[in-house]
């Protein structure tokens, strides 16, 4: 954020009340600041996500209920009390390493939000416009702003894996700061970036000859 950007007006923030209908997601654009607040689903392990596409394709259940929901790709530590899971924090992982699954999970799962960091590929940007998906994007090192939503944790699966990888819902109130950066049209915040980077390539390369020639 440059220096010249003001402080986020609160009443520019949407908050969104899980689960969503389709209808709710397809009136996001990107660019729109948005919260969360109730159940999402969290994991950054790969198994996880490869478990979760195999049982979808496979036809069967998952052990949750994603349809309406969010699946967000968040690490969190949960600790065993004798109250039961306790969740210690929040913090963004990076999306794309999931490119290849997510497909299948977007398609077949009925969720409607999805988040991380650093985007999806064009196959999952498909998969999101035919769903109805958006994608959010979470602040990098984001943590601790992000670990005071925690409200609690509503359920956990397949513990036998790390608890970072595990199936893991939380119970969250205004989950933020977070960005569309994927809508369900299919517009994606990167591939704008990108096409702008393109576009100056040549300006900059002109540049970098000019001064390697002494004539900045």
């Amino acid at each position: 954020m440059s220096g010249a950007a003001g402080p986020v007006d609160p009443q520019a923030v949407r908050e969104l009340r899980l689960p969503l209908g389709e209808a709710d997601t397809r009136a996001l654009k990107v660019g729109d600041q948005v919260c969360l607040t109730g159940p999402v689903t969290v994991t950054i392990g790969l198994p996880t996500h490869q478990r979760m596409a195999d049982l979808l394709e496979r036809g069967e259940a998952l052990p949750l209920d994603l349809r309406g929901g969010a699946f967000l790709h968040l690490s969190s530590f949960n600790r065993e009390t004798a109250a039961g899971h306790e969740a210690l924090y929040l913090n963004p992982t990076t999306s794309t390493r999931y490119n290849e699954i997510m497909p299948a999970i977007i398609r077949r799962s009925g969720v409607r939000v999805l988040g991380g960091k650093g985007g999806l590929s064009a196959q999952c940007v498909e998969a999101m416009r035919e769903a109805g998906c958006v994608y959010l994007s979470f602040l990098g090192g984001g943590c601790t702003l992000l670990s005071h939503a925690i409200r609690g944790v509503a359920s956990v699966h397949w513990s036998e894996y790390i608890s970072q990888f595990r199936l893991t819902t939380l119970v969250v109130e205004r989950l933020a700061p977070a960005v569309v950066a994927i809508d369900a049209h299919g517009d994606s915040v990167y591939d704008s970036v990108a096409a702008r980077a393109r576009a100056r390539l040549p300006e900059i390369l002109q540049r970098l000859e000019r001064a390697r020639a002494g004539n900045p």
